[in-house]
């Protein structure tokens, strides 16, 4: 995606989905934070690109409105702004949000690893293990 503008709309809540249609997180309306719905933050939106751990890890990056895996290439999530990629379920219905706790501190960003080549299918860390800090 183009690191000069925000790939999701401005001012919305943007749910990602699994491979099963389950909602797991959010990037909340600031188009930066990731939160889990039980309102744990979990990552953070780098360059409106890439998916950065608060301990410094780069986990993937935004392709085309899905989170693509950093370690295989593969998708792990997409939204209702996805196009392409591996044919996605229906989608579930959303959990109520529970209230968001505070961010840790962002911790020094990892040197970036290369981008392994896209795959047309689902990651197997299309889960929560996506996020080490969870």
């Amino acid at each position: 995606m183009n690191s000069e503008s925000n790939p999701f709309p401005e001012g919305e809540i943007t749910p990602f989905y699994d491979c099963t249609g389950a909602p797991l997180f959010y990037l909340y309306s600031n188009g930066e934070h990731f939160y889990h719905y039980d309102g744990t933050p979990l990552a953070y939106l780098y360059n409106n690109e890439y998916i950065i751990s608060y301990s410094g890890q780069y986990l993937g990056w935004i392709y085309n409105g899905s989170i693509i895996d950093y370690r295989n290439g593969e998708y792990a999530f997409f939204t209702t702004h996805s196009s392409g990629g591996p044919s996605r379920p229906s989608r579930k219905s959303r959990p109520s949000r529970s209230s968001r706790m505070s961010r840790p501190s962002k911790s020094s960003r990892a040197s970036r690893p290369s981008r392994p080549s896209r795959k047309i299918k689902w990651s197997e860390r299309s889960n929560m293990s996506f996020f080490p800090d969870y």
